[in-house]
């Protein structure tokens, strides 16, 4: 007997993988956009912070660099309640994709921070420019246009990362897929669709990141 596609059930649980994109979309805009914050300071910290702060910098990129991703999951959502710090699995989820993509790009951003050249910023010395003023118009804007592309394949690697998530229960697309196949028994048939809307996204995130490089970081036509 030839083997049976049966989309049915999966198309009868539609809403839910609607759901599930949709959580994986806010879940990776929250972790890009706070992960961001938070690579910038690290790399800020290390390109012109003081000697105990590049050491703790350091230290947490290293750790993230050199230890798997599920295992960060975990010791953030099992580990820490023994310290007395419990969260839920959606916290604990975007905490950890925070933690994990905050090192990643910190090492980006630095690359292209140091890649500034020193002229620019005396230039901006010399004309009297406040020091907040050369970092964000001098140094930092520089260095994310330099550096954009590769933010983008780390922000999508992120966005895929999101499926691991599932190990803690944390609401997204492969949750609610794991859930749909425990139903329903249509593995081919559920794993398929998933592989298709994961796609969308990657899509459509890619759509953002191009729109995001043109009005923000493209030189001004002649």
């Amino acid at each position: 007997m030839g083997f049976q596609f049966r989309f049915e059930p999966v198309l009868a649980a539609w809403p839910e993988l609607l759901e599930g994109a949709w959580l994986t979309i806010q879940l990776s805009l929250a972790a890009m956009a706070i992960g961001l914050v938070v690579a910038v300071l690290c790399a800020l910290a290390k390109t012109s912070g003081p000697k105990p702060v590049r050491v703790v910098v350091d230290f947490y990129i290293e750790i993230v660099r050199n230890t798997p991703f599920l295992v960060q999951i975990f010791f953030i959502y099992f580990g820490l309640p023994a310290l007395g710090l419990r969260l839920s699995p959606g916290n604990a989820a975007l905490l950890a994709l925070v933690f994990n993509v905050g090192a990643y790009a910190a090492e980006i951003i630095r690359s292209g921070i140091e890649a500034v050249p020193r002229g620019q910023i005396e230039a901006g010395i010399a004309l009297g420019l406040k020091p907040l003023s050369i970092f964000r118009h001098i140094v930092l804007k520089p260095a994310l246009r330099a550096t954009f592309p590769a933010l983008t394949s780390q922000f999508t690697l992120l966005m895929l990362s999101t499926s691991v998530l599932s190990a803690i229960s944390a609401d997204e697309l492969t949750s609610m897929a794991n859930n749909i196949q425990s139903r329903t028994f249509s593995s081919f048939e559920v794993y398929l669709v998933v592989t298709v809307i994961y796609f969308a996204i990657y899509m459509l995130f890619s759509a953002m990141f191009a729109l995001i490089n043109r009005r923000a970081f493209s030189y001004p036509s002649k």
